[in-house]
């Protein structure tokens, strides 16, 4: 997502650099932004500075919170049903390195079971602390009415959780997800098996498919059903991440810079759909970083889940491991979260023990060999993967 966001606003520059500014202006204006910054305390963690000052983000990590808003009114009630107050559908730590060679993204369960702290909201009233399901967190910063409430309540309580800094944050809610798959024509997939979801609106056959945005929203969303998965938010996190590496290749396969329409279409629908704070909203300061992250290879963004397991007291929720703290430690860190999986040395050959002249014996056994082991292939939601591991052709 947050890869999507940075090419998008990379190639919004092009329409300045054409001279179609006004193109460009309303593509800026589509953006609504909210400085919360005043919701989030003076106890936050500490900010890294950038090496160079006159560059808000040069030299620097970034680590911005990227939500998904189950906000059932307007268009979204024609999707999800009319349904009052705000949720908080999906949550992910988006890291990007400050050598800008790494991007990891970090799925928190909705149903982890933490502490949320205090949260103050812009119309003077305040959450109290408590220990309840992370999601809660979004709804109770919401109660004021003011969507900016809980993306800070969300803020405060990743940064009390983790100790990692958050630098700027995106909402995206049901009708905008939708809108930018479908101006991107659709995002091919390999789906396993069937599924089939009525409480999602889910209908999918096995085999290769390109779901456009109402599908690829049932995609991401359902829980229950047939071949779906055991209806928990843990079991359908792994599809989410499927289906936001899928988007970064079907983006990444795309120059859109060579059709301005298809890039109009595109880019109108991603900022429709986006709520943000003033900077990373900003089109031209996402441009910037953008363009330093162009070279990124499609094997250095990794997508994980927080390490959790079942909360004794409820089946229902989960907690956090011990691992998870290292995981959040190394992003603090800005060190890769998890270590590369270690290559076996091959044996060289010792010189002087095989003559390439000789004639072969057709008698002689053949030296003994180490059977190789598969390997299996990460498990999205449960371990780490990249897009390259992501078979997106069946």
């Amino acid at each position: 997502m947050g890869h999507v966001v940075a090419l998008a606003t990379v190639a919004a520059l092009s329409f300045g650099a054409t001279g179609a500014a006004t193109a460009y202006i309303r593509l800026e204006n589509n953006i609504e932004t909210h400085d919360v910054t005043a919701l989030l305390g003076e106890d936050r963690p500490v900010r890294t500075e950038p090496v160079d000052p006159t560059d808000p983000n040069a030299g620097r990590a970034l680590n911005i919170l990227l939500m998904g808003s189950d906000v059932r009114d307007g268009a979204n009630a024609a999707i999800g049903g009319d349904v009052e107050g705000m949720r908080s559908d999906t949550t992910i730590v988006l890291h990007i390195s400050a050598d800008r060679q790494r991007v990891d993204l970090v799925s928190i369960p909705r149903d982890s079971h933490v502490d949320v702290p205090e949260c103050p909201r812009s119309d003077g009233t305040a959450s109290s602390p408590r220990s309840t399901r992370f999601n809660e967190a979004f709804s109770l910063g919401s109660q004021s009415g003011n969507v900016a409430d809980a993306a800070a309540c969300t803020i405060r309580t990743v940064e009390s959780l983790t100790g990692v800094f958050i630098d700027g944050w995106f909402l995206v809610d049901f009708a905008g997800f939708v809108n930018m798959v479908d101006a991107l024509g659709g995002i091919p997939m390999c789906i396993p098996n069937d599924m089939r979801s009525p409480k999602a609106g889910l209908e999918l056959a096995a085999g290769q498919q390109t779901l456009d945005g109402t599908t690829a929203l049932a995609f991401a969303r359902a829980r229950t059903g047939t071949g779906v998965g055991d209806g928990s938010d843990t079991n359908r996190l792994g599809r989410q991440q499927q289906l936001l590496a899928a988007t970064a290749n079907e983006v990444l396969s795309k120059n859109l810079l060579t059709d301005s329409t298809k890039l109009y279409l595109f880019l109108n629908a991603a900022t429709q759909s986006l709520t943000a704070d003033p900077e990373t909203g900003n089109l031209s300061s996402l441009a910037g970083l953008a363009f330093s992250l162009r070279e990124v290879p499609s094997g250095n963004i990794t997508f994980m889940t927080v390490p959790f397991r079942s909360w004794p007291q409820d089946p229902n929720q989960v907690e956090w491991t011990d691992e998870a703290d290292t995981i959040w430690a190394n992003m603090a860190a800005d060190v890769p979260l998890v270590a590369p999986v270690a290559t076996p040395p091959v044996e060289p050959t010792q010189p002087g023990t095989t003559d390439p002249a000789a004639p072969v014996d057709p008698t002689a056994t053949a030296p003994a060999t180490t059977p190789v082991t598969p390997v299996e292939p990460p498990k999205p939601g449960v371990d780490p993967f990249t897009p390259d591991d992501l078979q997106s052709v069946c």
